[in-house]
C-alpha cells in the first residue's frame, strides 16, 4: 500500500504504512453465497427475521416495474429545487437491488438471481450514479442533466459503486453462470464513473484539502475502499488498487486528523451515522482486508467518537439535535455498526444504547441504509444474537469542541427534565444559526425544541439557505436584538463558553455579543442551569449596549415549544408531544408573552414534532436581564 509516500500524512500514517492487502476474493468481510453455513435459510446463520422479510417483498416485487429516475426529474432540481422526486426513484430502485440481492443469496434460485441480474443493469445503464443536486454539470458544462463523459463522483456514485462492488462479492459465482459478461460490465461502469475520476481529479471538495472536512469524506473514501478491494482484481490491476485504496485512506486519514479530541460531530447525532460511523466501517473494513494489520484503536479520537451517540441520547427514539438533525431520527439507523465499532473500540455505554434498539424476533437490518450495511448485519452473530439492553443515559455530558452540554436529572434515566445548551459558531457543517440556544427535554421528550430541517431542496445548501425558517435563529431560543438576528459565519460565535458540572446542579455560561455583530451590544450573557435540588431548569440572561441606552421594543427572546400551550400569566403551561408529563414556564409576571403558531406540511417536520410548533416570543423591552424557568408541572413530592 502506498500510503507512506502519500502527501498528507495524519493520525492514520502510522496505523497503515505496514499494511499489505490481501486477495480481492478475501478482501471484503461477509463470506459469499456459497458459503451456505452462513446464507442457507434452514441451517445457515443468517438473521431468519430479516431474511423472511425481505425474501417476501423481494418475492412480490419480481412482477412489478421497477423504480424508474427520469431526466425530467433530474432537471427540476435547477428549474424549481426539487430533488427528492429524482431521488425518492433512483433509492427505491437501489433498495429493491439490494432485497434481490439477499434474496438471491439465501436462495440462489435462478428467478432470484435473474431479478439481480435485472437491477445490474439498469443501474449500469443509469446515465450517471451521481445526485442530480451534486452534479457540477451545470457550472461546467452549461447541462441540467448529467454529462456522461465527465462522471462527479460524489455520494451517489460511491454508493452505487459500493452496492455493485458487495453484489459482485455475494454472488460472483452466481452471476457467472446465470449472466455470463455481467461482471465485466460492473467493472466497465466503476472504472469509468468512479476509479478514474477519482484517480485523475484530486481537488474534490469532499477530500478537505483545506482541512473542512465533513461527512462526505468518510461516506465516499469508505466506498471507493470497497469498491477497489473487490473490483480492481485483475492481475494487471494489483498497482492501481494499491494507489485507490491508498488515496483513500489518505482522504480518510484527513477526516481522522480534523475529528476533535472529544469525537463531537458539529453536524450533529442524525450526520454521525454517514459521518463519523462511516469512517469507523471503513475501517474495520481495512481491518480485515489487512488480515488485522490495520488496526486504529489507539486513536483517541476515534474512541471518543463511538461514545457521541450515547452522548446525545436524551431518551427513547429521541436525541440532541443541532443544524440539519432531526430530533427523532428514523429508528432503523445501523445499530450494528454501533454495536461492532463498540466492541473494537471497548465501549461497554455505546454496546448498550446500541442493544437498546435490538430487538430479538425483529430484523436485525434493513436496505435503508445500503447493501454493505445490510449484509453486516445480517450475519454478525454477535448482533443478531444480541439480547435487548438498557441505554447508558449519562447524567451530564460535556463537548468542549462544539461547545455542547447535556445534564439530566439522574444518570441512566430518562425521568424528569433534561437540559441541553450550546455555544460554538454559526459556520458549522449542516448550520443553523443558534450560538446559545438550548433545549428542554421531560421525560426523554423535547419540550423546548430546535426546529430541524425540512425536505432539502436546492435552496438549502445555496445562497439562499438561510431564507429558510427552521435555519435562522429567529426560530431557536435566542433574543433578537434589536430587531437583529444572527448572521451565519464563523465570526458570529460564542465567548467563554464553559460548563460546571456538580451533583446538585450543572451550569452552562457564555457571552453572546459577537453572535450579534450589528446590534451594538457591550454584552449578553446567558446562564443555563439544571438543578437536581429544585427539579428546574433556568436560564438567566443579562445583558448591556455599548451605547448605554435602553433595549428598546425591537429586542425579544423566542422560545420554540413543541405540544400543546397555554399561556398564562407569568408563564404557560405546555403537555408535550409523546405523552411526557406537562412542565411549566415561569417568566416575571410584567413580561407580556404572546405566542405565534407555525403550521407545519414538510414531512421531514411532520414525522417529529406533528402538526404544529408554537413559538413563545417575550418583549424584554426596558429590561436588562431576564429569569425564565422551567418545572414539572407536578408537586415535588410526587417526583420521582
Amino acid at each position: 500500500m502506498p500510503f507512506p509516500t502519500a502527501a498528507f500524512r495524519g493520525p492514520l500514517a502510522a496505523v497503515v504504512e505496514s499494511a499489505e492487502l490481501v486477495t480481492p476474493d478475501d478482501a471484503l468481510p461477509v463470506p459469499p453465497a456459497y458459503v451456505r453455513a452462513v446464507w442457507d435459510r434452514e441451517r445457515g446463520t443468517v438473521d431468519g427475521a430479516a431474511a423472511d422479510r425481505i425474501l417476501t417483498r423481494a418475492h412480490a416485487e419480481r412482477a412489478t416495474p421497477w423504480p424508474q429516475p427520469r431526466a425530467s426529474d433530474a432537471a427540476r432540481v435547477h428549474r424549481d429545487g426539487d430533488r427528492t422526486a429524482w431521488e425518492d426513484a433512483a433509492f427505491a430502485r437501489q433498495r429493491r437491488l439490494s432485497r434481490a440481492a439477499v434474496a438471491a443469496a439465501v436462495t440462489l434460485d435462478d428467478d432470484a438471481i435473474d431479478e439481480v441480474v435485472d437491477g445490474v443493469v439498469l443501474l449500469c445503464e443509469q446515465s450517471s450514479w451521481c445526485w442530480p443536486a451534486h452534479d457540477d454539470t451545470r457550472r461546467v458544462h452549461g447541462s441540467v442533466l448529467a454529462t456522461v463523459t465527465d462522471p462527479f463522483v460524489d455520494l451517489g456514485a460511491g454508493e452505487a459503486v459500493a452496492q455493485l462492488a458487495w453484489i459482485d462479492h455475494l454472488l460472483g459465482a452466481a452471476l457467472d453462470d446465470r449472466a455470463p459478461g455481467i461482471r465485466a460490465r460492473i467493472r466497465h461502469e466503476a472504472r469509468v464513473r468512479v476509479f478514474e475520476p477519482f484517480q485523475r481529479r484530486r481537488d474534490w471538495h469532499w477530500i478537505g484539502l483545506d482541512g473542512d472536512v465533513h461527512n462526505w469524506n468518510p461516506w465516499i473514501h469508505g466506498n471507493v475502499v470497497v469498491a477497489a478491494l473487490r473490483l480492481l482484481d485483475a492481475p494487471a490491476e494489483t498497482e492501481e488498487r494499491d494507489r485507490v485504496v491508498g488515496l483513500a485512506v489518505e482522504g480518510l486519514d484527513r477526516y481522522v486528523a480534523a475529528l476533535p479530541a472529544d469525537g463531537a460531530i458539529d453536524e450533529g447525532y442524525a450526520y454521525w451515522w454517514n459521518g463519523a460511523c462511516r469512517a469507523l466501517e471503513a475501517l474495520d473494513v481495512l481491518a480485515h482486508a489487512t488480515a488485522g494489520a490495520v488496526d486504529a484503536t489507539g486513536i483517541a479520537s476515534l474512541r471518543e467518537t463511538v461514545a457521541f451517540p450515547h452522548r446525545s441520547h436524551l431518551g427513547g427514539d429521541w436525541f440532541v439535535n443541532h443544524a440539519d438533525g432531526q430530533a427523532r431520527p428514523p429508528a432503523d439507523q445501523p445499530w450494528h455498526a454501533l454495536q461492532r465499532a463498540a466492541r473494537r473500540y471497548g465501549d461497554d455505554d455505546a454496546a448498550a444504547l446500541a442493544e437498546s434498539h435490538r430487538h430479538p424476533g425483529s430484523p436485525a437490518a434493513t436496505e435503508r441504509e445500503g447493501l454493505g450495511r445490510l449484509l453486516r448485519g445480517l450475519i454478525d452473530a454477535a448482533w443478531v444474537t444480541a439480547a435487548a439492553g438498557a441505554p447508558p443515559l449519562p447524567r451530564d455530558v460535556w463537548l468542549p469542541s462544539t461547545e455542547v452540554v447535556l445534564a439530566r436529572e439522574a444518570e441512566g434515566s430518562s425521568a424528569g427534565l433534561a437540559l441541553v445548551a450550546k455555544g460554538g459558531h454559526n459556520a458549522e457543517h449542516h448550520n443553523h444559526n443558534d450560538v446559545g440556544s438550548f433545549l428542554v427535554a421531560v421525560d426523554g421528550v423535547p419540550v423546548i425544541v430546535d426546529a430541524g430541517r425540512p425536505t432539502y431542496t436546492a435552496a438549502t445548501f445555496g445562497p439562499d439557505r438561510y431564507d429558510i425558517w427552521t435555519m435562522q435563529s429567529g426560530w431557536h431560543n435566542v433574543p433578537v436584538v434589536r430587531g437583529r438576528t444572527q448572521p451565519a459565519g464563523r465570526d458570529a460565535a460564542a465567548r467563554g463558553a464553559a460548563a460546571e458540572i456538580g451533583d446538585a446542579r450543572t451550569t452552562f455560561s457564555l457571552e453572546l455579543a459577537d453572535a450579534y455583530p450589528e446590534a451594538g451590544l457591550a454584552s449578553w450573557r446567558r446562564r443555563a442551569t439544571l438543578d437536581r435540588t429544585q427539579h428546574r431548569v433556568e436560564i438567566a440572561d443579562a445583558w448591556v449596549f455599548a451605547d448605554g441606552a435602553p433595549t428598546g421594543t425591537d429586542t425579544v427572546l423566542h422560545v420554540l415549544v413543541a405540544g400543546a400551550v397555554r399561556l398564562e400569566s407569568g408563564g404557560a403551561r405546555v403537555t408535550p408531544i409523546g405523552g411526557a408529563r406537562p412542565v411549566r414556564l415561569r417568566w416575571p409576571s410584567d413580561v407580556e408573552a404572546t405566542e405565534e403558531v407555525r403550521d407545519l406540511d414538510d414531512p421531514m417536520l411532520t414525522e417529529v414534532w406533528g402538526e404544529r410548533l408554537t413559538r413563545l416570543a417575550l418583549p424584554l423591552a426596558s429590561r436588562t436581564q431576564l429569569r425564565l424557568t422551567v418545572e414539572l408541572d407536578t408537586p415535588i413530592e410526587d417526583l420521582p
